[in-house]
């Protein structure tokens, strides 16, 4: 086929896919949400051939949902204007600032001598780091913080005689990339499987304790500690399939140093700049800020109160309304304020020149460095944010938007409990948990919670089953969605990097999404069932009333 004829392929077969898929849904599914699974087929046919470019398929919804009456205009629009949209914005300007003064350089050179250059040790001290970084911070956040030194480890690879690193995929699967797939991968993977592990984790999990607690009043309450003890091991086990998954081809010889190669070369960096111990020090106090928003807490025993609380009351005390003054502010106020206070904490004049005449910055112009203030962040650096990626994540967010409230989700949950009635507890829970896995791979995880763990509680109580036996395993699962950008904001940040294309993120998760299937499934009956003291073979009485 000529690339013309390919060209028109992939552009009609989206259309057509669309169409079988509103045809297939029959009549039995409400008009809107019969339209919006349409779309949804359609925008997936196209991100995953590339008929469009990605960003421009993700701009669909803004002229399908209000010209099919799914939505209108202006509910369309908030979803490419949310919170965590900012949160991006904040997050990469600071990955930028750090790029700007060759901070990555320093500290990739820093993990290199420390960890060795072996890619598998490297992959994996990378994604431990991030796991438990998120384990207390959004996933967002923790792949935002650790990006920008795995990729500086990438570039200072990639600067070394016969590293075998290669070049960025840049959204092609054109070359391997020894390290820069499963390194790029291993710190999304590494921020999802992370939160799972504690209850203020992921914003999943915190929906789970709500709508446990208000489907069940006179249940026991699953505590933080409870949720540690039985989802850690589910945790780990996930890190360790993920890790061994992503390293299984990598040659080991292709990127291997000696640890006394990096450690000349920090030493031929010189000392640290005050420019790089300013970025540092924003850096850490991003870090800092966001772990201790909300009040951290261990079985139950609050261990660090959040700051977040005292300014709650503060704006109480100026009279917003309680509920307002709870939610003011979140992680992307923390990072707009940071990314801020780049464009005003000056710089000396000389270590600006530096910069420019290194042509580290993104204007290596010969500037007049002394006619002006220079900063350590200017708008030059900054209009090189991946405005294709923040696209991609409205994209996604306007489509689960529409999903939960065309009532698709709610359909979806119906037939499925409808369809698993009279199984057996163990294939239910496997098939529960591989549904949701797929399910929240094209939907916000926190709308197919919201959407669907009432709906498994009621059937769960239907089968004769405790409640909990699937609503955990079903709320783990939706922090496993591996395949596609769109699918978790952390895969969207390392797809923005340009060193994993879109195929091969669709089929390393696919293989990783069987994977974690049958690990959630036998540790739930392994694991969480003896911690929670689980009866797999009655319901409750709590639950039966």
């Amino acid at each position: 086929m000529s690339p013309l004829g390919w060209h028109w392929f992939r552009l009609c077969a989206g259309p057509a896919a669309a169409v079988l898929a509103w045809w297939l849904a029959g009549d039995a599914m409400h008009p809107a949400a019969r339209r919006t699974a349409a779309v949804a087929v359609l925008m997936a046919v196209y991100w995953l051939t590339h008929a469009l470019p990605i960003p421009a398929t993700s701009l669909l919804p803004l002229v399908l949902f209000p010209l099919l009456g799914i939505q209108t205009a202006g509910q369309v629009a908030e979803a490419y204007v949310d919170s965590t949209i900012f949160l991006f914005v904040g997050g990469f300007v600071i990955a930028l600032g750090i790029e700007r003064w060759g901070l990555h350089r320093r500290i990739a050179l820093h993990v290199l001598a420390l960890l060795g250059s072996g890619p598998r040790q490297l992959t994996f001290g990378f994604m431990v780091a991030t796991a438990g970084m998120s384990m207390w911070v959004s996933n967002t956040a923790s792949t935002l913080l650790m990006m920008p030194i795995g990729l500086a480890l990438l570039r200072s690879m990639a600067a070394s005689p016969a590293s075998g690193d290669g070049r960025p995929a840049a959204g092609s699967d054109a070359g391997p990339v020894p390290l820069g797939v499963p390194l790029m991968l291993g710190i999304a993977y590494a921020a999802s499987i992370g939160g799972l592990t504690t209850l203020v984790g992921t914003p999943t999990n915190v929906q789970f304790v709500r709508i446990w607690r208000l489907q069940f009043p006179d249940a026991p309450e699953v505590s933080a500690g409870e949720w540690m003890l039985a989802a850690g091991p589910i945790g780990l086990a996930l890190l360790l399939a993920a890790w061994w998954w992503l390293t299984r081809g990598i040659a080991e010889t292709t990127v291997r140093r000696p640890r006394s190669f990096f450690r000349q070369r920090l030493r031929e960096l010189g000392r640290p700049s005050v420019a790089e111990w300013a970025m540092l020090v924003v850096l850490a106090a991003t870090a800092v800020l966001w772990i201790t928003r909300k009040p951290l807490a261990f079985g139950g025993v609050r261990m660090l109160g959040g700051w977040a609380e005292p300014l709650s009351g503060w704006l109480r005390s100026l009279g917003m309304p309680s509920e307002r003054a709870a939610h003011a502010v979140d992680d992307s106020t923390v990072a707009m304020l940071m990314a801020l206070l780049l464009f005003v904490i000056p710089v000396p004049v000389g270590e600006a020149r530096r910069q420019r005449v290194e042509g580290s910055a993104a204007d290596p112009q010969d500037v007049d460095t002394t006619s002006r203030v220079n900063c350590l962040m200017d708008w030059e650096t900054a209009e090189r944010l991946p405005w294709g990626v923040l696209l991609l994540i409205g994209g996604g967010f306007a489509l689960a938007g529409a999903i939960r409230t065309s009532g698709l989700a709610e359909w979806i949950g119906e037939q499925f409990a409808a369809a698993v009635t009279g199984w057996p507890a163990w294939m239910v829970v496997v098939t529960v948990v591989a549904v949701l896995i797929l399910l929240t791979e094209i939907t916000s995880n926190v709308a197919t919670v919201s959407a669907l763990l009432p709906i498994l509680a009621v059937m769960a109580v239907r089968l004769n089953l405790d409640p909990r036996l699937i609503m955990i395993p079903a709320t783990i699962a939706t922090s496993c969605a591996f395949m596609l950008p769109i699918a978790t904001p952390p895969n969207a940040i390392v797809f923005g990097t340009g060193y994993v294309s879109m195929r091969t993120m669709a089929t390393t998760g696919l293989w990783l999404n069987v994977l974690g299937t049958v690990i959630i499934a036998v540790l739930t009956f392994a694991v969480v069932v003896p911690v929670l003291g689980i009866d797999p073979g009655g319901v409750p009485a709590w639950a039966a009333h």
